[in-house]
């Protein structure tokens, strides 16, 4: 997947699933960018048991620098999040640096792991969104349900798209 460049129409970064150890380096860099640097979410709960099993996506800048990430949890680890729906994947940890916000990389890598769930045969995804994030969710179909819960001191709600 590419994203624009509205100047001229190139792409200017790519999104990719991160296959590699430096890919997923890279991933992980950006959400501690994001998360703990910029949101304070401590870093012990940032990194979890379930990311050595996630499908790990990845958006790079044409020069390649790292400026956008998301997982996918699938199979037992999305059902202990989704309430115990198998065939739903995880959406999480979706990323974006500050200077690359209002690009379309966000859309981007939801996409890309949209993909990654059909490819593994699931029929919705959900995730839980920061709630100032609800509007941008809902622009690529998602669908908030149930209360807002606070995760890591930020008020998040539930969401789902069927696939």
């Amino acid at each position: 997947m590419s994203g624009p460049n509205p100047a001229d129409a190139v792409p200017d970064y790519v999104v990719r699933v991160a296959e590699d150890p430096a890919d997923r380096a890279a991933c992980f860099a950006v959400r501690k960018e994001v998360f703990v640097a910029e949101q304070g979410v401590p870093e012990e709960i940032e990194y979890d048991a379930h990311d050595a099993g996630a499908v790990h996506v990845l958006a790079v800048r044409a020069d390649g620098v790292p400026i956008g990430a998301g997982r996918l949890l699938h199979g037992e680890a999305a059902a202990a999040k989704n309430g115990g729906e198998a065939s739903v994947g995880s959406l999480g940890r979706l990323a974006v640096t500050r200077a690359a916000r209002g690009q379309g990389v966000g859309a981007a890598l939801v996409r890309a792991v949209e993909e990654a769930a059909r490819v593994r045969g699931l029929t919705a995804v959900d995730l839980h969104a920061q709630t100032h994030a609800l509007a941008f969710y809902e622009r690529l179909g998602y669908t908030a349900y149930g209360p807002q819960f606070p995760d890591a001191g930020i008020w998040h709600r539930s969401m789902r798209r069927a696939l």
